[in-house]
Protein backbone atom coordinates (compact mmCIF):
# COMPACT_ATOMS: atom_id res chain seq x y z
CA UNK A 1 0.00 0.00 0.00
CA UNK A 2 1.29 3.46 -0.85
CA UNK A 3 -0.08 6.97 -1.28
CA UNK A 4 1.19 10.53 -1.53
CA UNK A 5 -0.50 13.57 -0.04
CA UNK A 6 0.13 16.90 1.66
CA UNK A 7 -0.86 17.82 5.19
CA UNK A 8 -0.37 19.85 8.34
CA UNK A 9 1.60 18.29 11.17
CA UNK A 10 -0.51 18.03 14.33
CA UNK A 11 1.67 16.14 16.80
CA UNK A 12 4.97 14.32 17.24
CA UNK A 13 5.96 11.72 19.82
CA UNK A 14 9.21 9.82 20.15
CA UNK A 15 9.13 6.12 19.33
CA UNK A 16 11.95 3.74 20.14
CA UNK A 17 15.56 4.83 19.84
CA UNK A 18 15.42 7.46 17.12
CA UNK A 19 12.07 7.30 15.39
CA UNK A 20 8.87 9.28 15.88
CA UNK A 21 5.18 8.72 15.37
CA UNK A 22 3.55 11.77 13.83
CA UNK A 23 -0.05 12.65 13.18
CA UNK A 24 -0.98 14.81 10.22
CA UNK A 25 -4.20 16.27 8.87
CA UNK A 26 -4.03 15.56 5.16
CA UNK A 27 -5.97 16.80 2.17
CA UNK A 28 -7.19 13.44 0.88
CA UNK A 29 -6.62 10.99 3.74
CA UNK A 30 -7.86 12.97 6.72
CA UNK A 31 -6.24 12.62 10.12
CA UNK A 32 -3.54 10.02 9.73
CA UNK A 33 -0.68 8.71 11.88
CA UNK A 34 2.53 7.08 10.74
CA UNK A 35 6.10 6.24 11.74
CA UNK A 36 8.98 8.46 10.65
CA UNK A 37 12.26 6.59 10.89
CA UNK A 38 14.90 8.92 12.27
CA UNK A 39 12.14 11.36 13.19
CA UNK A 40 13.63 12.02 16.63
CA UNK A 41 17.00 13.07 15.20
CA UNK A 42 18.43 16.58 15.33
CA UNK A 43 18.26 16.74 11.56
CA UNK A 44 14.53 16.14 11.53
CA UNK A 45 13.67 18.33 14.54
CA UNK A 46 13.32 21.60 12.55
CA UNK A 47 11.07 19.83 10.02
CA UNK A 48 8.81 17.96 12.45
CA UNK A 49 7.38 20.96 14.25
CA UNK A 50 3.60 21.11 14.91
CA UNK A 51 1.94 23.33 12.34
CA UNK A 52 4.42 22.55 9.59
CA UNK A 53 3.10 21.81 6.11
CA UNK A 54 4.56 18.55 4.80
CA UNK A 55 4.62 16.52 1.62
CA UNK A 56 4.05 12.93 2.68
CA UNK A 57 4.48 9.47 1.25
CA UNK A 58 2.87 6.67 3.29
CA UNK A 59 3.76 3.01 2.85
CA UNK A 60 2.48 -0.10 4.61
CA UNK A 61 2.05 -3.77 3.81
CA UNK A 62 -1.65 -3.65 4.69
CA UNK A 63 -4.03 -0.69 4.79
CA UNK A 64 -4.86 -1.20 8.48
CA UNK A 65 -1.20 -1.04 9.54
CA UNK A 66 0.34 2.08 11.08
CA UNK A 67 2.72 2.37 8.16
CA UNK A 68 5.76 4.57 7.62
CA UNK A 69 5.91 8.16 6.43
CA UNK A 70 8.56 9.74 4.29
CA UNK A 71 8.23 13.50 4.72
CA UNK A 72 9.53 16.57 2.92
CA UNK A 73 9.04 20.14 4.18
CA UNK A 74 6.68 22.39 2.25
CA UNK A 75 6.27 25.28 4.68
CA UNK A 76 7.44 26.00 8.22
CA UNK A 77 5.14 28.03 10.47
CA UNK A 78 7.31 27.83 13.59
CA UNK A 79 8.26 31.52 13.78
CA UNK A 80 4.65 32.70 13.49
CA UNK A 81 3.36 30.13 15.98
CA UNK A 82 6.06 31.09 18.48
CA UNK A 83 5.06 34.76 18.31
CA UNK A 84 3.00 34.61 21.50
CA UNK A 85 1.13 32.50 24.04
CA UNK A 86 -2.14 32.88 22.18
CA UNK A 87 -0.81 31.53 18.88
CA UNK A 88 0.89 28.60 20.64
CA UNK A 89 -2.33 27.81 22.48
CA UNK A 90 -4.31 28.06 19.25
CA UNK A 91 -2.01 25.52 17.57
CA UNK A 92 -2.44 23.18 20.53
CA UNK A 93 -6.21 23.61 20.46
CA UNK A 94 -6.36 22.87 16.74
CA UNK A 95 -4.35 19.68 17.22
CA UNK A 96 -6.41 18.56 20.22
CA UNK A 97 -9.80 19.25 18.65
CA UNK A 98 -8.86 17.77 15.29
CA UNK A 99 -8.31 14.52 17.18
CA UNK A 100 -12.12 14.29 17.35
CA UNK A 101 -12.18 13.56 13.61
CA UNK A 102 -12.48 9.89 12.66
CA UNK A 103 -9.04 8.62 11.70
CA UNK A 104 -8.29 8.30 7.98
CA UNK A 105 -11.56 9.91 6.91
CA UNK A 106 -11.19 12.84 4.47
CA UNK A 107 -12.67 16.21 5.43
CA UNK A 108 -11.64 18.39 2.48
CA UNK A 109 -13.50 21.57 3.44
CA UNK A 110 -12.29 21.50 7.04
CA UNK A 111 -8.78 20.70 5.84
CA UNK A 112 -8.78 23.78 3.61
CA UNK A 113 -9.99 25.93 6.52
CA UNK A 114 -7.33 24.44 8.78
CA UNK A 115 -4.52 25.30 6.38
CA UNK A 116 -5.89 28.84 5.95
CA UNK A 117 -6.06 29.23 9.73
CA UNK A 118 -2.53 27.93 10.27
CA UNK A 119 -1.29 30.37 7.64
CA UNK A 120 -3.05 33.20 9.49
CA UNK A 121 -1.81 32.41 13.01
CA UNK A 122 0.58 35.11 14.09
CA UNK A 123 0.52 36.63 10.60
CA UNK A 124 -2.85 38.39 10.31
CA UNK A 125 -4.70 40.51 12.87
CA UNK A 126 -7.96 38.66 12.30
CA UNK A 127 -6.66 35.19 13.17
CA UNK A 128 -8.68 34.96 16.45
CA UNK A 129 -11.91 35.42 14.46
CA UNK A 130 -10.71 32.87 11.93
CA UNK A 131 -10.08 30.45 14.77
CA UNK A 132 -13.64 30.90 16.10
CA UNK A 133 -14.99 30.27 12.60
CA UNK A 134 -12.82 27.15 12.40
CA UNK A 135 -14.40 25.74 15.57
CA UNK A 136 -17.83 26.37 14.07
CA UNK A 137 -16.74 24.59 10.86
CA UNK A 138 -15.48 21.63 12.90
CA UNK A 139 -18.86 21.33 14.62
CA UNK A 140 -20.62 21.46 11.26
CA UNK A 141 -18.31 18.88 9.68
CA UNK A 142 -18.92 16.51 12.58
CA UNK A 143 -22.71 16.85 12.39
CA UNK A 144 -23.19 19.24 15.33
CA UNK A 145 -23.50 22.49 13.42
CA UNK A 146 -25.80 25.27 14.57
CA UNK A 147 -28.79 26.35 12.50
CA UNK A 148 -28.27 30.09 12.14
CA UNK A 149 -30.54 30.61 9.14
CA UNK A 150 -33.63 31.95 10.93
CA UNK A 151 -35.22 32.52 14.32
CA UNK A 152 -36.40 29.25 15.85
CA UNK A 153 -39.43 31.00 17.38
CA UNK A 154 -40.63 33.40 14.68
CA UNK A 155 -38.94 32.33 11.45
CA UNK A 156 -37.52 35.80 10.88
CA UNK A 157 -34.04 36.16 9.44
CA UNK A 158 -33.58 39.65 10.89
CA UNK A 159 -31.72 40.73 14.04
CA UNK A 160 -30.59 37.24 15.04
CA UNK A 161 -28.63 37.70 18.24
CA UNK A 162 -28.77 34.47 20.22
CA UNK A 163 -28.48 30.69 19.97
CA UNK A 164 -30.46 28.15 21.95
CA UNK A 165 -28.01 26.05 24.02
CA UNK A 166 -30.31 23.05 23.64
CA UNK A 167 -31.33 23.07 19.98
CA UNK A 168 -28.45 25.05 18.47
CA UNK A 169 -30.94 27.21 16.56
CA UNK A 170 -30.78 30.98 16.24
CA UNK A 171 -33.15 33.28 18.14
CA UNK A 172 -33.89 36.92 17.30
CA UNK A 173 -33.33 39.63 19.91
CA UNK A 174 -37.01 40.50 19.92
CA UNK A 175 -38.12 36.90 20.41
CA UNK A 176 -35.56 36.25 23.15
CA UNK A 177 -37.19 38.73 25.53
CA UNK A 178 -36.74 37.87 29.19
CA UNK A 179 -35.08 34.55 28.22
CA UNK A 180 -32.05 36.29 26.70
CA UNK A 181 -29.81 35.59 29.70
CA UNK A 182 -30.40 31.85 29.23
CA UNK A 183 -29.30 31.90 25.60
CA UNK A 184 -25.85 31.92 24.01
CA UNK A 185 -24.56 34.96 22.11
CA UNK A 186 -24.59 34.96 18.32
CA UNK A 187 -22.12 37.57 17.04
CA UNK A 188 -22.84 38.70 13.50
CA UNK A 189 -19.51 37.47 12.05
CA UNK A 190 -20.23 33.90 13.13
CA UNK A 191 -23.55 33.90 11.29
CA UNK A 192 -22.00 35.49 8.18
CA UNK A 193 -18.93 33.20 8.28
CA UNK A 194 -16.68 36.23 7.86
CA UNK A 195 -13.67 37.11 10.08
CA UNK A 196 -14.61 40.77 10.41
CA UNK A 197 -15.01 40.98 14.19
CA UNK A 198 -13.55 42.68 17.22
CA UNK A 199 -12.08 40.78 20.16
CA UNK A 200 -15.26 41.03 22.25
CA UNK A 201 -17.24 39.37 19.45
CA UNK A 202 -14.59 36.66 19.10
CA UNK A 203 -14.86 35.84 22.80
CA UNK A 204 -18.64 35.70 22.51
CA UNK A 205 -18.32 33.30 19.58
CA UNK A 206 -15.88 31.10 21.49
CA UNK A 207 -18.31 30.94 24.40
CA UNK A 208 -20.97 29.63 22.02
CA UNK A 209 -18.81 27.19 20.05
CA UNK A 210 -17.22 26.04 23.31
CA UNK A 211 -20.64 25.12 24.68
CA UNK A 212 -21.42 22.85 21.73
CA UNK A 213 -17.92 21.39 21.64
CA UNK A 214 -18.32 20.34 25.26
CA UNK A 215 -22.00 19.40 25.16
CA UNK A 216 -22.10 17.61 21.81
CA UNK A 217 -18.78 16.87 20.15
CA UNK A 218 -16.56 15.79 23.04
CA UNK A 219 -19.04 13.31 24.61
CA UNK A 220 -19.33 11.59 21.23
CA UNK A 221 -15.57 11.01 21.31
CA UNK A 222 -15.52 9.80 24.91
CA UNK A 223 -14.22 13.06 26.38
CA UNK A 224 -15.78 15.44 28.87
CA UNK A 225 -13.56 18.48 29.14
CA UNK A 226 -12.32 20.97 26.58
CA UNK A 227 -8.58 20.71 25.87
CA UNK A 228 -6.36 22.68 28.26
CA UNK A 229 -4.81 24.43 25.27
CA UNK A 230 -8.22 25.72 24.23
CA UNK A 231 -8.77 27.10 27.74
CA UNK A 232 -5.36 28.80 27.62
CA UNK A 233 -6.24 30.32 24.26
CA UNK A 234 -9.41 31.92 25.63
CA UNK A 235 -7.54 33.18 28.69
CA UNK A 236 -4.81 34.68 26.50
CA UNK A 237 -7.36 36.48 24.35
CA UNK A 238 -9.18 37.78 27.43
CA UNK A 239 -5.94 39.36 28.65
CA UNK A 240 -5.36 41.32 25.46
Amino acid sequence: MEWRDEGALLSVRKHGEGSAIIEVFTAEHGRHAGLVRGGASRRMAPILQPGAQLSITWKARLEEHLGAFTVDPVKSRTVALMSGRATLAAMGAIAALTAALPEREPHPQLYARTVDLLDALGETADWPARYALWENALLTDMGYGMDLSECALTGTMQDLGYVSPKSGRAVSRAAAGEWADRLLPLPRFLRLDSPEADLAEVLEALRTTGHFLQAELLPATGRQDLPATRTRLVQSLQQR
